[in-house]
Formats: structure tokens, C-alpha cells, sequence
């Protein structure tokens, strides 16, 4: 299938979140079950879908949180999104092959790297990261996992941020200069002009600071430690804590999406009820 036919086919497949109303407004057949590898994995948005069945478990938690973050997004009309693991009944070690899958990927990037076949030593670290996921892939196939889950040592949340991270590196190779020479303290001001996210937005400030002191286990806790998130409503009630970042972000994406020009009307208006950005003083 050519790279348009897959585009055309995803469109019917999620009219919506995909707008064809404006790409495609002659179309009006829908898709309702849609059968794909992992090559729709990552960078979809299909949140039209409600169930999605992860019919071959890859060895990677990486690969199965990606291809739910194609429904559970920012956006999505459902009521309740249903997210399906299918384990065969022989067992996750025998099945998925963690161990010698994860060696063969090494050993060819050394070879791709170095041009030496050097077979991977049985190096503690390499072992504990082998551990780890099979840890992750046993949580997965034992319990129901929020997204946004990060209790314990297991997290799975920092696998829903890779959308986030390659926005940041391909802004980061478009405006390096900018980027560099830009002050500590920044603001900005947008309104919410996505009416259909009216209910999950709500007026107030998303904060990104930074620690820089603090305990060595919060990193365990907050994905992108050292800096934290939180959504502010105006009122001073926290919607939204670093516990919740995945969310933070796809608000914040949603608002700052195609606004690349300063609201003066606004700023002036921020202004003047923060005194230039100053505490307000009683009375």
C-alpha cells in the first residue's frame, strides 16, 4: 500500500481527529475497523477509535504504550477508551524472547558502529536493563495500567512522551540560535481558540519550573525531572501535577499549536492585573 493510500485510509478511519471535512470533504465513506502493523505506531492521531486490540506483544513497553497513545489523546469524543493486551497463553518469557531479541538488536548496532562483531558480554548493567523490561512487560500483562501510572520503580509514563521529544529536537535543529540565547523567565499568553476542548481547558497558567536542589529519588517520580509541570486554574486550584505531564502536554501543545505571533491586546492586559508581573499587593 502507497504511502497516500495509507494517509486516505487513516482519514476515513478517524474522520475527525484528522479533519476531513477540509482534507478530503468529497469523502464520506467511514472506516470502522482497522487492521495495521506497527508502522502506524507512532505520530497518529486516530482518537476517533475507542478500542484498540494489541494483538502481538512486542518486546519493547515502549512499542505497546506508543500504539496506545494513538486513541488515548488529548481530543477524543469517547466516553471510555478501552485498551486490549493480547497474551497467549504460553509464558511472556517463551513468548516475547526478551532476552535474546534485545542481544541480536545490540550486537548489530556494534557491528553497524564499530564493524567488529563483538558478542555482548554479560556486562550487570546490560542484564539489569533486561530485567527492567521484562518487569514492565509483567506489569503490563498482570495489571490494568493508567498511562499516567507512576507508582512504584516501574513507570511507564516517560514512553508516552516521545511524541513530546521529537518536537522538541526537530524545534531544537530549526532554531538552535534562538533557542540558546533565549532568557531564563519567559511567558507567554494564548487563548484557547480548539472550542472543542472547552471542557478540558480551563483558564489559568502551566508552569514549567526547574529544582535545583532536591532529592535523587524524585527522579523516580517525575519523568523529566529536574523540571516540574503543573496546570494552575486562575483560582489557584492545581488541576494537573507532575504526576500528570502527559496531559499538561498535549493541553499545552493544543493551545500553542499554529500561534507563532505575540497577542499585544492580551499581554497588556496580563500586565496591568500582575503589575508588570509583580505580586499584587493587599488592597
Amino acid at each position: 500500500m502507497s504511502k497516500v493510500d495509507l494517509n486516505k485510509v487513516l482519514i476515513n478511519f478517524s474522520p475527525i481527529s484528522k479533519e476531513r471535512e477540509k482534507i478530503m470533504p468529497e469523502a464520506k465513506e467511514d472506516i470502522d475497523i482497522l487492521i495495521a502493523t506497527d508502522c502506524i505506531s507512532e505520530g497518529q492521531n486516530l482518537q476517533d477509535c475507542d478500542y484498540l486490540i494489541n494483538y502481538d506483544i512486542h518486546w519493547n513497553p515502549v512499542r505497546i504504550v506508543q500504539r496506545f497513545g494513538r486513541i488515548d489523546r488529548l481530543g477524543s469524543k469517547n466516553s471510555c477508551i478501552k485498551l486490549v493486551n493480547f497474551w497467549p497463553s504460553i509464558e511472556l518469557d517463551e513468548y516475547i524472547h526478551l532476552e535474546g531479541r534485545v542481544k541480536q538488536k545490540m550486537k548489530m548496532l556494534d557491528i553497524s558502529a564499530t564493524g567488529e562483531e563483538d558478542v555482548i558480554s554479560e556486562n550487570p548493567q546490560k542484564m539489569k536493563d533486561l530485567e527492567y523490561r521484562r518487569k514492565q512487560l509483567k506489569q503490563l500483562q498482570d495489571e490494568v495500567i493508567d498511562l499516567e501510572d507512576v507508582k512504584g520503580n516501574v513507570s511507564l509514563t516517560d514512553f508516552t512522551l516521545d511524541d513530546f521529544r521529537m518536537d522538541l529536537i526537530n524545534l531544537q535543529h530549526k532554531y538552535n540560535d534562538e533557542i540558546e540565547n533565549t532568557p531564563l523567565g519567559i511567558y507567554a499568553i494564548v487563548n484557547n481558540n480548539n472550542k472543542s476542548l472547552d471542557g478540558e481547558i480551563k483558564r489559568g497558567v502551566i508552569y514549567c519550573l526547574k529544582k535545583i536542589d532536591g532529592y535523587k529519588n524524585e527522579s523516580d517520580k517525575n519523568p523529566i525531572y529536574p523540571y516540574y509541570m503543573a496546570y494552575v486554574r486562575e483560582d489557584g486550584e492545581i488541576i494537573y501535577n507532575y504526576t500528570n505531564i502527559k496531559k499538561i502536554l498535549d493541553i499545552y501543545k493544543s493551545l500553542c499549536a499554529g500561534n507563532n505571533k505575540v497577542l499585544n491586546d492580551l499581554v497588556e492586559e496580563f500586565n496591568k492585573e500582575t503589575r508588570n508581573q509583580k505580586k499584587k499587593e493587599n488592597g
